[in-house]
């Protein structure tokens, strides 16, 4: 009853804590989770292997889950190791609950598919999501649910979603190459101030509708401004990027900064953008947009 599974990560068009509409798109970094079920316990226990003394409440939660909806209530092991930063912006967080979920499935012998009317697919990577974001609720990782980024990270491509109702209004493949700029502090998305973020409501409402109109480079761009004023960062590395870039947004709840390079924009140039970000402390990551999502791995 072994079974393994990767899930991308993320980065952010709109964040979803204005309004409860947020849109993000995959990134190729990975979290894979191993989770080994034993029908002899109903007990969970996880281990992170970036962090071994890090909080492993949300997978743990994850596997509970999984086995009560789709098991008999097997507890076991479950161990991430991820190429994505904790508590960074890049939706670490919905990456490990994704993993971890569908390598549950996994080890209890489920097909899982995208079609529900597929009689040969027992669950649904979109079911899937719904229970990692339900996990990430109730050990109060998030503040939305952050459903955007959990879809994002299960499904590839880019995501608009209502995450008050946990609703995929939209999924779309981009090609863009990505810059990715990770300040040596961390934010955790469960202490943002959503009073702040309330504030800024009208313009996520224009972000939403660039996003749902497909223009999301600019979406993410009008998104980085305001969502950097209203949860307390500075705002140059947005700005500094803008000539380069076909779009440039803090990452969820930060601290993390995304440029990205669409194939069609023949003016943005991601090494400008790293010769300009390249004094700043903390790590430049270069990537590309993924559109297969989350996928189940050989059986260690």
């Amino acid at each position: 009853m072994d079974g393994r599974a990767t899930a991308l990560g993320a980065g952010t068009v709109l964040n979803a804590l204005a309004t409860g509409t947020g849109s993000s798109f995959a990134l190729d970094v990975e979290t894979s989770a191993t989770v080994e079920l034993d029908a002899t316990t109903d007990a969970v226990t996880g281990t992170i292997a970036e962090e071994p003394n890090g909080d492993t409440t949300l997978i743990e939660r994850c596997v509970a889950l999984a086995t009560e909806r789709w098991g008999d209530g097997e507890g076991g092991h479950v161990r991430t190791e991820s190429d994505v930063p904790l508590a960074a912006g890049l939706k670490s967080s919905s990456a490990a609950a994704n993993a971890t979920v569908l390598a549950t499935g996994a080890a209890l012998g489920l097909t899982i598919g995208d079609d529900p009317d597929d009689p040969a697919v027992d669950v649904t990577r979109l079911a899937a999501c719904r229970l990692g974001v339900r996990a990430a609720r109730e050990t109060g990782v998030t503040v939305t649910g952050a459903f955007d980024d959990a879809t994002a990270s299960m499904l590839g491509g880019v995501c608009l979603t209502d995450n008050d109702a946990d609703e995929l209004r939209s999924r779309e493949t981009v090609d863009w190459d990505a810059l990715v700029w990770t300040p040596p502090t961390r934010a955790f998305s469960a202490d943002a101030d959503v009073g702040r973020c309330a504030a800024v409501a009208p313009m996520a409402d224009l972000v939403a509708d660039l996003a749902a109109a497909g223009r999301y480079t600019e979406a993410m761009t009008v998104n980085g401004l305001a969502f950097s004023a209203a949860l307390g960062f500075d705002a140059d590395p947005t700005v500094e990027a803008m000539p380069h870039a076909s779009g440039v947004s803090l990452s969820g709840t930060g601290p993390s900064v995304v440029a990205v390079a669409a194939e069609a924009d023949p003016t943005a140039d991601l090494d400008a953008v790293a010769e300009r970000w390249g004094d700043r402390p903390g790590t430049l990551r270069r990537t590309t947009t993924r559109t297969d999502g989350a996928t189940i791995d050989d059986t260690p």
